[in-house]
């Protein structure tokens, strides 16, 4: 007589019989048989819906070559005749690659947009599709012979990487010509660079990047590139309650009139909660971290094993970041850097910073870590992007804190209050809640750049209320990767 495992293995062999072959199913079957991860309806689903879109990447457009030839914006400063020819011809350009394209491969592939609750599996799927497609000269990525290798160029990012590289470009790109229009030209740079861009935690919280997003999405499409993205928000709710919102409602028709739209649905499900951390990366004790009580003494002992013996001395570190900018750091050793909370977070700081510091250690430690409730919500953004950073980057985040783990982020429910000056942001504990992940970087007077994110201004990010209503999601996410990054394997090799 069988045992309920065999019957149980027996119908779950029987039900992958169904499934599509294509190379995104295939690897997560090998995955769910090998017990590495457990059978989901939604990521089956999604799977097939990759494994279509890689099939159709063989019929991929080649990317247009920007033509050196008169445009109108050549001609911006000529006779009103000469600009109406201009652009007569940039349009009858445009009509013609788009009409060869066309003729000779097909339409593009349409790109998907993923959205759902933390934890469901959004980034884990697109990340097995990244992986089938092989970029040119490489087939290490897929090894079944029976799916066809398709080699094109590609780019994975979280999309606050990806902006503050747009806003680096246009920076950039403004330095030699003041003047000009610096989103054709990057979006021509992107699509050379990439075919097939995937975007990990999409999300608009700021006009300005609103605003380069439609422009720049419009163009990526024409010049044939592939996006996939995820994302905690559907299409109509992105940049919800934002400034100046009618303006990027033309960008949320096109992403739904051009991508295929796929819901996870809301399951209630995470999965990273299912693998606990093992413990050595999260710790926590409600008094001082430098205090006599044995406790405090033995969180103090396992930082000092895990910053190891090998430091640098007493010489600080100024470590390179974008705009020009510099990060300094005072406690630090060939692999891994040691601060303290205020370091990091009550300082004007922002993604660019904690990416490059994300790029030089594999190890951070953060000490004195307090409860983020809504005496700290500029501090929580900051630790929140923080920790997108070290995610993304496979940088094992230790941490010493105040509180444990599951009461570290306090709930905040945010609205707008107009008075004849100026608006201010309202923010009560306990509700639903809020954050700002801006990327738009503002110049000072002295001269020196800033994300709106990292500045928290009122009448600047946190005058926004979208970018307060985004704080639910990031907060889900960040406890969520925080007991993922705690397991035993975390973290890149050093």
């Amino acid at each position: 007589m069988k045992t309920v495992m065999e019957n149980m293995t027996a119908q779950h062999r029987v039900a992958w019989r169904s499934f599509p072959t294509g190379p995104v199913t295939a690897a997560y079957k090998r995955m769910v048989d090998a017990g590495e991860v457990r059978r989901d309806d939604a990521q089956v689903a999604l799977a097939a819906k990759f494994d279509a879109l890689h099939g159709s990447l063989t019929s991929l457009p080649p990317v247009p070559v920007r033509s050196d030839e008169p445009t109108e914006g050549s001609f911006k400063n000529s006779s009103p005749l000469l600009r109406l020819l201009a652009r007569s011809l940039a349009h009858a350009q445009s009509f013609l690659r788009k009409k060869f394209h066309l003729w000779s491969f097909g339409p593009p592939p349409r790109g998907i947009y993923i959205h759902g609750p933390v934890g469901v599996g959004k980034s884990f799927l697109m990340d097995l599709f990244y992986a089938s497609v092989s970029v040119p000269d490489d087939n290490s990525c897929c090894t079944n012979d029976s799916h066809k290798h398709i080699n094109i160029t590609k780019r994975r990012a979280h999309f606050h990487e990806f902006m503050l590289d747009v806003h680096h470009r246009i920076f950039v790109y403004k330095q030699e010509h003041p003047q000009g229009d610096a989103i054709p030209v990057i979006a021509q740079q992107l699509a050379q660079e990439a075919q097939l861009l995937c975007f990990d935690e999409f999300q608009v919280t700021d006009v300005a990047d609103a605003m380069i997003l439609k422009r720049l999405f419009l163009l990526l499409l024409d010049l044939n590139v592939v996006v996939v993205a995820t994302s905690n928000r559907s299409p109509d709710a992105l940049y919800e309650g934002g400034i100046n919102r009618s303006l990027f409602l033309p960008f949320i028709d096109m992403l739904k009139h051009t991508f295929d739209i796929f819901s996870m649905g809301d399951s209630g499900k995470d999965y990273r909660l299912e693998n606990r951390a093992d413990g050595q990366s999260y710790f926590w004790s409600n008094s001082d971290i430098h205090g006599d009580n044995n406790t405090n003494n033995n969180i103090q002992a396992q930082l000092e094993e895990i910053f190891g013996s090998t430091a640098s001395g007493t010489e600080a570190e100024i470590i390179p970041v974008l705009f020009g900018r510099t990060v300094q750091v005072t406690r630090l050793n060939d692999r891994c850097a040691w601060f303290d909370f205020s370091e990091l977070c009550y300082q004007p700081l922002g993604a660019a910073d904690y990416i490059s510091l994300c790029r030089r250690f594999p190890v951070i430690i953060m000490e004195r870590v307090p409860q983020l409730d809504a005496n700290h919500l500029n501090e929580a953004r900051r630790f929140v992007t923080l920790i997108d950073a070290c995610y993304e980057s496979r940088t094992r985040l230790v941490l010493a804190a105040q509180v444990p783990l599951d009461e570290l982020f306090v709930d905040f429910e945010a609205q707008v209050e107009s008075s004849d000056r100026d608006e201010e942001l309202i923010v009560n504990e306990k509700g639903g809640n809020s954050s700002s992940f801006a990327t738009t970087m503002i110049r000072t007077k002295e001269g020196e750049y800033y994300e709106w994110s990292a500045t928290g201004r009122i009448g600047v990010s946190l005058a926004q209320l979208s970018s307060a209503n985004d704080l639910a999601f990031s907060f889900r996410r960040a406890a969520s990767r925080l007991v993922e990054m705690g397991g035993n394997e975390w973290g890149r090799q050093f």
